[in-house]
């Protein structure tokens, strides 16, 4: 992997931080290619990052409980989807294990996937070159492969508390896994393809082609969201007691809490939006036009559009201060705010491969692992902020999905409908 390093500085290690307050609204192009020994100088220069700051994650699609009622969920019987409320903490790891138990080491020391293996075809056995397992790295562990969507996952969930896991596919349906045996336990079909799925405290919501569905799991009732929605709803998020859709046409719709009414509509994007993300009091969208917008939350007026990746914005993510990026011409682009508050790319990598979806969590030594899920069926585990690899995770199809779950738990969806069960180790070799 090609990294594109933001600046360098005599005797100081290669990452990125938060620009300094107090300087000017550009960041000093000298300083970036590490020749600027101005002490004055007028221009940004970005701190080297204080050891022990502790920074969080802001995944999409990913939030604590919460008490709202978005959408005028009533807390009562009702008509519609019934799922049990949850009485105990998942446990994922009672899920049977797979036949995945090929020696670490042997997995650290091969790294090229075996096509072969994958088809199983493979005549070498174990004195092949290369890889016979679907992932390599000794800091996490799969617990299991979930069979039964046929087509594309597009969302995964695991509500806070619940011992449910939910899962939505382009085969029109969303699947209810039971965490402790690893059986789906009820299937609920639609009429059209979903397109993204996102549990917000007890509640679950379906995005649909020109609608979004709701359940609140705890009372089993079931709400429509009604609005001008147009096409599919490819991303949701939540903040400032709102809920946001972005739709292919390229708006973002918005309810306010105990509403099914559409409260605003934002406009701007030219192409359809296929990413969101809340961080900082701002709202930011990614699209097929290229470009991502910054929305302030109180006003839901665009403060800024960034620009500077060639193709799609499939991704976005929030960690501490910054702002990631990704997008399907391989780039990763690290984001921070100026002191106008205007963002501008501080670090930059480069994958080679386009990048699909993000997602952030957190190891038992309280270090921050990147989730990259790239186009040549693979997902890369980085740690931050030195964008050390990890490890890897391989698939048969593209990674279309990823999401956390509590106590180090996290879950893949690719193309063909494989669902996957992670989780980081308790104890990280250093």
């Amino acid at each position: 992997m090609e990294i594109k390093v933001a600046r360098s500085l005599p005797g100081k290690s290669l990452e990125f931080d938060r620009v300094k307050v107090g300087g000017s609204a550009g960041v000093c192009r000298f300083w970036m290619a590490g020749c600027c020994k101005r002490s004055d100088c007028r221009f940004l220069h970005p701190e080297v990052p204080v050891p022990g700051v502790k920074k969080s994650w802001k995944n999409p699609n990913y939030h604590v409980p919460k008490t709202s009622q978005i959408g005028g969920i009533p807390r009562r019987q009702g008509p519609g989807f019934e799922v049990k409320s949850a009485k105990k903490p998942c446990d994922v790891t009672q899920i049977a294990q797979t036949s995945e138990t090929k020696d670490v080491l042997e997995r650290q020391n091969k790294k090229q996937l075996c096509k072969y293996w994958v088809t199983g075809n493979c005549v070498y056995g174990d004195q092949c070159k290369n890889l016979h397992s679907w992932y390599y790295g000794d800091g996490f562990t799969m617990l299991a492969k979930l069979n039964g969507h046929t087509k594309a996952v597009t969302g995964i969930a695991l509500p806070s508390g619940s011992d449910m896991l939910y899962s939505v596919s382009k085969d029109k349906s969303m699947r209810v896994w039971n965490c402790h045996t690893g059986q789906c336990g009820e299937v609920v079909n639609f009429d059209d393809e979903c397109g993204s799925l996102m549990c917000e405290g007890p509640c679950i919501f379906v995005g649909l082609p020109s609608a979004i569905k709701a359940w609140n799991l705890e009372c089993r009732a079931e709400v429509a969201l009604n609005g001008p929605l147009v096409g599919q709803v490819y991303a949701m998020e939540v903040g400032n007691n709102m809920l946001f859709a972005a739709t292919h046409e390229g708006n973002i719709s918005v309810w306010r809490t105990c509403s099914s009414q559409v409260a605003a509509t934002l406009k701007g994007h030219t192409a359809a939006v296929v990413s969101l993300v809340v961080g900082a009091n701002r709202l930011y969208s990614g699209s097929m036009d290229k470009t991502i917008k910054m929305w302030d939350l109180e006003t839901l007026k665009c403060l800024q559009t960034l620009h500077g990746h060639s193709e799609v914005v499939m991704s976005l993510l929030c960690w501490d201060s910054f702002l990631f990026s990704g997008s399907l011409d391989g780039q990763i682009k690290v984001w921070a705010a100026t002191e106008s508050g205007k963002l501008e790319v501080v670090h930059e990598c480069d994958e080679g491969h386009g990048i699909i979806g993000f997602c952030g969590i957190t190891d038992a030594e309280a270090k921050p692992i990147l989730l990259c899920s790239c186009n040549d069926n693979s997902v890369r585990l980085y740690e931050l902020p030195s964008f050390t690899e990890r490890g890897r995770i391989y698939a048969k199809a593209e990674v279309r999905t990823l999401q956390i779950g509590t106590g180090g738990l996290f879950f893949t969806g690719d193309a063909m409908g494989q669902l996957t069960v992670w989780k980081l180790n308790e104890n990280v070799s250093s």
